[in-house]
């Protein structure tokens, strides 16, 4: 959807924003951009609705070069939300989510269902809130104005620059939350620039971690903590997050000792004791078998933190807890891949835990 080709700037001061710089973004993926102060990120995000011009080099979306665009096309098929939300303060949230539907000359009809559409996916009632003015909104439900402004026009391209970094850490957190249940209904591509390596693990369906202009490493929040390319990226990733918090499709085991196929299954061709996840020839999850009979079981996405999902183990005393993404089965989890990992990331030193 969005790709960076061999990209360069440089700035009248002389300042290499970017360097031969090249990332790929695909169509419904949220990508975080992450990286030290001066690296590069803002200026890549901003280049995409070319607010900044590269010096050299080319930025496709989809297979046409941006400088082909019109720029009020492009710009109109992007959605942007910023740090400061600017919301207009003299007009109502109705109002303010539909100026750009208004600009593209949308029936009156269609942007009033829009705007209840998009509030009611945030949660706030559209009769309390659309004739409300900003000022009687908290900051996290003015960010939430924020984004589904930037979605009223259905653009295929949001950018979000550093949008919850003004918040309280309770809203934050709660806002973090609600893009990644919100990206699952939408499947917009997102670019989401932020300073905050728990955030960009958090949201992101892929990180990519800058330094000085250039990509260090782009991949899975899961393969940056599992594979970093360098002591930069271990450095930058650090010990800040508790292995509590850690996604589960970290920990969960992919061996396939716990999982069937469907054939096999319907040939009887599996043990018959014990508790199996079944999956399909293209890797989907199509159900359990417990001791040769088909249950049914909680299963779990594969971005919850470990938390949660031993809250789910506790709670069900199950063997195995399916980890699902979309409904492809990417592992299964259990209380002796829980204890390993812990184990794993716990210090002892002469028999004292550290």
């Amino acid at each position: 959807m969005i790709e960076f080709n061999n990209v360069h700037k440089v700035y009248p001061d002389g300042t290499e924003a970017l360097k031969d710089f090249s990332l790929k973004v695909e169509s419904g993926e949220l990508l975080t951009l992450i990286g030290p102060s001066g690296c590069g990120k803002t200026t890549t995000m901003k280049m995409i609705n070319r607010l900044i011009e590269p010096s050299s080099g080319a930025i496709y979306i989809g297979d046409k070069d941006i400088k082909d665009y019109k720029i009020n096309e492009l710009r109109w098929n992007i959605g942007y939300v910023l740090q400061d939300i600017a919301l207009f303060p003299h007009m109502t949230i109705a109002e303010n989510i539909s100026v750009v539907p208004e600009m593209k000359k949308w029936k009156k009809k269609k942007v009033r269902e829009r705007g209840i559409e998009l509030l009611e996916m945030v949660g706030l009632d559209p009769s309390t809130y659309k004739k409300r003015m900003p000022s009687e909104l908290s900051g996290g439900q003015q960010q939430r104005v924020g984004v589904i402004r930037a979605l009223a026009a259905d653009p295929d391209i949001i950018l979000m620059d550093e949008p919850f970094s003004a918040l309280d850490p309770i809203s934050r957190e709660q806002l973090q939350r609600d893009i990644r249940v919100l990206q699952k209904e939408i499947k917009k591509t997102i670019v989401f620039v932020t300073h905050d390596m728990d955030e960009a693990m958090a949201i992101g369906d892929k990180v990519c971690l800058m330094k000085d202009g250039q990509v260090v490493q782009l991949d899975t929040p899961q393969q940056l903590i599992l594979n970093p390319k360098n002591q930069f990226v271990r450095d930058f990733i650090g010990e800040r997050k508790s292995p509590w918090q850690t996604a589960v499709d970290v920990i969960a085991d992919q061996s396939q000792k716990h999982v069937i196929t469907l054939s096999d299954y319907e040939q009887g061709l599996y043990e018959k004791s014990g508790l199996f996840a079944i999956k399909d020839k293209d890797n989907m999850y199509v159900g359990s078998v417990k001791n040769g009979d088909k249950v049914d079981i909680k299963v779990i996405n594969n971005d919850i933190p470990l938390f949660q999902a031993t809250e789910i183990i506790e709670s069900d005393e199950q063997a195995i807890l399916p980890v699902l993404k979309g409904q492809k089965l990417v592992g299964v989890l259990t209380n002796k891949d829980i204890i390993t990992f812990l184990r794993s990331k716990t210090k002892v030193e002469n028999g004292v835990v550290q």
